[in-house]
C-alpha cells in the first residue's frame, strides 16, 4: 500500500498523511461516509474511522479503513460514559497522531473538535449533518444545542454544513471565512432503473405487476413520521401497498415499540438500490432531517416523492417540480399528497424524471468528498503547515 501513495501526501515525517473520521457508531462510517472514506484512500491518505464498535467494522476494514473502537461511546448524552469515551478518544488521537481529524454527528462533533485541538491535531474539520434542534423544540433544548455547537466550533479550523439554513443559524458564532455549505450526496452509480431487481423484490413481497408499492426508509422512531404514514396508509388502503424499511432503535426515547397497522415493516435491508427500484412512490414524513440521504437515494432512483416541508428535505428539490412537500405531523396533508401520486400516473412520471435529473446534477457524494480534501488543503496552507496537501 505505501508504494502506491501519492508523493504529495507524504509529510516530512516520512509516513503517509493520516485522516481520521469520528462518528458515534460504525453504521455512520459505513452507510453515510463510505464514499468519502474511499476518496480519502484513493487520494493517498492513511484513513481511520473512529467510533463505537459494531457490525459494520468488517466492511470498513475490507475497503482499507483502519477502525479505532471507542468502547465507552454511546449515542445518548451520558456524563459518566461520555467522560470515559473522552479519555479513550484522547488516547487514540495521541497514539495514531492524525494529520486531519474530521468530526461528524452531534455528540462526537462536539467532543471531537475540543479533544482534537487539545491533542494537537494539525487540522480539525467538522461537518454539520443537521442541527439537532428545530424551531418548534423547547427553548431549553435549542439553547443547549446551539450553545454546544457554537462553543465547539471555536475549536475547529473549518465548519462544513450540509444545508444553508444551519450555516445561517450559526452565522454569529462561526465566521463566514471558516464555513462553507457543501450539500450532501450519495454514490450515484448504485441507483437507477433496474427492471430485473424490481421484478425480483416485488415477487419476494408478493406485489403484483399492476399494483402500486409505496415505501419509506428510516429508523423506526416517531420523528420519522411513521405514525402519520400509517394513518395515510390506512386511509388509502386498496390503492397501494405500503412498506417501511429500517431498523428498530430502542435506544431512542421516541422508539416505536409496536407496529402501526396499515404498513408492512421490512426491517433493515442490505439491498437498498434494488428495493428503491421496486417502489413506485417514496415517502419521508420526517419531523427532522439534516439532509435526507434516503430521499437523495430515492431521487437518484427516479422515484416520485412526498417529503416533509422541513430543513433537510427542502434541499432535495422544489415542491411541484421535483417532489411534493407536506407539513410535518399532518397526516391529512400527507394522505392528500400520496393520493395525488397514486391516482395521477403522469405526475408520477414527471416528478420522478425531474428528481433523477436533479440528483445526477447535485447529489454526487464524490464531489462532496472532494470539497473535504480541498478544505484540508486550505487549512494547511493557511496555517503554513510543514506538510504538503493538494
Amino acid at each position: 500500500m505505501p508504494d502506491a501513495l501519492s508523493p504529495r501526501l507524504r509529510g516530512p515525517h516520512g509516513r503517509p498523511l493520516r485522516v481520521a473520521h469520528l462518528t458515534t457508531v460504525d453504521m455512520s462510517l459505513q452507510l453515510l461516509l463510505a464514499t468519502e472514506l474511499k476518496v480519502d484512500l484513493e487520494a493517498g491518505f492513511e484513513t481511520y474511522g473512529i467510533s463505537a464498535p459494531g457490525p459494520y467494522v468488517e466492511q470498513l476494514t475490507a475497503i482499507g479503513v483502519r477502525h479505532e473502537p471507542l468502547h465507552a461511546l454511546t449515542r445518548a448524552w451520558e456524563p459518566k460514559a461520555d467522560l470515559a469515551a473522552a479519555r479513550e478518544l484522547l488516547a487514540v488521537l495521541r497514539r495514531i497522531e492524525p494529520d486531519v481529524l474530521h468530526t461528524h454527528n452531534p455528540k462526537t462533533g462536539v467532543m471531537g473538535r475540543i479533544l482534537g485541538r487539545l491533542a494537537g491535531v494539525p487540522v480539525v474539520v467538522n461537518t454539520c449533518h443537521g442541527l439537532w434542534a428545530q424551531a418548534h423544540d423547547p427553548i431549553a433544548k435549542r439553547a443547549f444545542v446551539l450553545g454546544a455547537e457554537a462553543f465547539a466550533a471555536r475549536f475547529s479550523h473549518a465548519e462544513l454544513y450540509q444545508n444553508g439554513e444551519d450555516r445561517t443559524t450559526l452565522a454569529r458564532a462561526v465566521p463566514a471565512r471558516r464555513s462553507r455549505v457543501v450539500g450532501n450526496g450519495v454514490d450515484l452509480s448504485r441507483f437507477g432503473d433496474d427492471p430485473a431487481a424490481r421484478a425480483r423484490i416485488r415477487a419476494e413481497l408478493g406485489v403484483a405487476d399492476d399494483e402500486l408499492l409505496v415505501g419509506g426508509v428510516g429508523r423506526r422512531v416517531a420523528e420519522k413520521g411513521i405514525v402519520e404514514y400509517a394513518e395515510a396508509a390506512r386511509a388509502l388502503a386498496g390503492k397501494a401497498r405500503f412498506v417501511w424499511v429500517g431498523p428498530q432503535d430502542a435506544d431512542k426515547p421516541d422508539a416505536l415499540a409496536e407496529e402501526e397497522k396499515g404498513v408492512e415493516y421490512l426491517g433493515s435491508r442490505s439491498d437498498m438500490p434494488q428495493v428503491y427500484a421496486a417502489l413506485d412512490v417514496f415517502v419521508l414524513p420526517s419531523y427532522r432531517e439534516g439532509f435526507s440521504r434516503s430521499a437523495m437515494e430515492a431521487a437518484a432512483s427516479g422515484l416520485p416523492m412526498v417529503l416533509s416541508d422541513i430543513r433537510g428535505c427542502r434541499e432535495i428539490g422544489t415542491h411541484g417540480e421535483h417532489l411534493l412537500l407536506t407539513p410535518p405531523g399532518d397526516a391529512r396533508a400527507l394522505t392528500t399528497a400520496l393520493d395525488r401520486l397514486l391516482t395521477e400516473p403522469a405526475l408520477r412520471e414527471q416528478l420522478g424524471t425531474a428528481a433523477r435529473r436533479r440528483a445526477l446534477a447535485t447529489f454526487d457524494q464524490r464531489a462532496v468528498a472532494a470539497v473535504s480534501l480541498e478544505t484540508y488543503a486550505a487549512v494547511a496552507r493557511a496555517k503554513r503547515l510543514a506538510w504538503p496537501v493538494g
